[in-house]
């Protein structure tokens, strides 16, 4: 079995207020090309196909029409598309039987009723689980090694075993996720990749952006990453996977293809932080012809002129690059507690780190408890956007 991983495609992001549907385009050709080469048996979309669980009727469209020309491109391949939590899982199934008359499966929500209907069979190929996101209370760890142990039994001819679900696994890198901890990342609690249950060949996973494996002495545990960046902070290559399994038992063989940018996201300077007047002759020595998106990394001892943003904005006219981000970083000595911070600082902060600082500056306790009480509140809000 053939399999083209992919996931977290954030249709409908934005950079700065700059729309990015262009590029998002872009990215869905290629991966329509992709499929032309490779005619993969299965096209895996592991979450996130949207970046709000509101998506706009051009993002929709966009997406419906991408999945008929991956069709149309490959009549055979069996196309699976789960929700991630950025998704809405009931919206993502209102057309579930139309599409499943093109081989497309929609899995919005998880079926705890009907949970065998999360085992999708590629007929001579292999056998696909695929779970959506959901809150870990709802799918038990018994839950999933049920859903293993039935593909087990059905799988009488000793085809490959793949599960998909879009969760974060402890040990993971979290690069390019701003609000990111050891215990969470983008809302969701890091699990254990025991908890995903034995028995499969390979488990396909969505919601980290970059694109690794999780080391677990058998090479069967990854991410395939985001096709393109949402934050500058995600300097690495964007790619799709694709993974070929002979029989179940196998090691997965795994081969990434990189995902071309129409619009760059680079940061100034590359490595650490300039004085203002040096970031402002970094943008404008900048290529006019290059396209990119950019950020200034600007250290400060003390406030930067109010009219910053605005003097960046007039370097950039007539360039080809759109000025997106002032970060500012403050000099480590300036950096202690009472100390008042900026606004972009505050906007890179989570909740959490937000509590901790007043708690520290109050002299209130912060212990684990009070932490897992805050995460779940935030966990719960997010249930109810969706």
């Amino acid at each position: 079995m053939t399999i083209l991983h992919t996931g977290d495609w954030h249709l409908g992001h934005t950079l700065a207020g700059y729309d990015r549907s262009e590029e998002q385009q872009q990215m869905l050709n290629q991966m329509v090309e992709i499929v032309k080469e490779r005619q993969p048996d299965v096209f895996l979309l592991c979450g996130d196909v949207y970046h709000t669980s509101q998506p706009s009727a051009a993002m929709q469209t966009l997406f419906n029409q991408t999945i008929v020309r991956l069709h149309d491109t490959c009549p055979k391949m069996v196309i699976i598309v789960t929700a991630g939590n950025h998704d809405s899982g009931t919206k993502h199934e209102i057309f579930r039987t139309p599409w499943s008359y093109l081989n497309v499966y929609m899995i919005g929500t998880f079926d705890r009723e009907n949970s065998n209907s999360h085992i999708i069979s590629i007929p001579g190929k292999g056998i696909v689980i695929a779970l959506p996101y959901t809150h870990e209370r709802n799918l038990q760890q018994d839950t999933i090694q049920a859903l293993l142990d039935e593909a087990q039994r059905l799988n009488t001819d000793s085809l490959p075993i793949v599960m998909s679900a879009h969760t974060a696994i402890s040990g993971a890198d979290f690069l390019g996720h701003e609000d990111a901890t050891e215990k969470t990342v983008g809302g969701i609690d890091a699990i254990n990749v025991g908890d995903m249950g034995i028995g499969y060949d390979y488990l396909a996973l969505g919601h980290i952006h970059h694109q690794q494996f999780v080391h677990t002495g058998k090479h069967n545990v990854r991410y395939a990453g985001s096709p393109l960046p949402v934050s500058f902070d995600e300097n690495y290559d964007h790619s799709v996977s694709i993974v070929s399994i002979d029989k179940h038992n196998d090691t997965p063989q795994v081969e990434t293809i990189s995902i071309h940018n129409l619009r760059p996201l680079t940061t100034l300077p590359p490595n650490g932080a300039a004085a203002w007047n040096e970031a402002k002759e970094m943008l404008r020595a900048f290529p006019d012809e290059l396209p990119n998106y950019i950020r200034l990394n600007v250290e400060i001892s003390d406030v930067l002129p109010a009219d910053a943003r605005q003097e960046a904005l007039q370097i950039a006219q007539g360039k080809q690059c759109r000025f997106c981000v002032l970060n500012v970083i403050r000099r480590k000595q300036e950096q202690q507690a009472g100390a008042h911070i900026t606004i972009q600082e505050l906007q890179r902060m989570s909740p959490i780190e937000v509590a901790e600082m007043y708690a520290k500056d109050t002299d209130l306790a912060f212990d684990d408890d009070m932490h897992k009480m805050l995460e779940n509140v935030m966990n719960e809000l997010k249930e109810n956007e969706l």
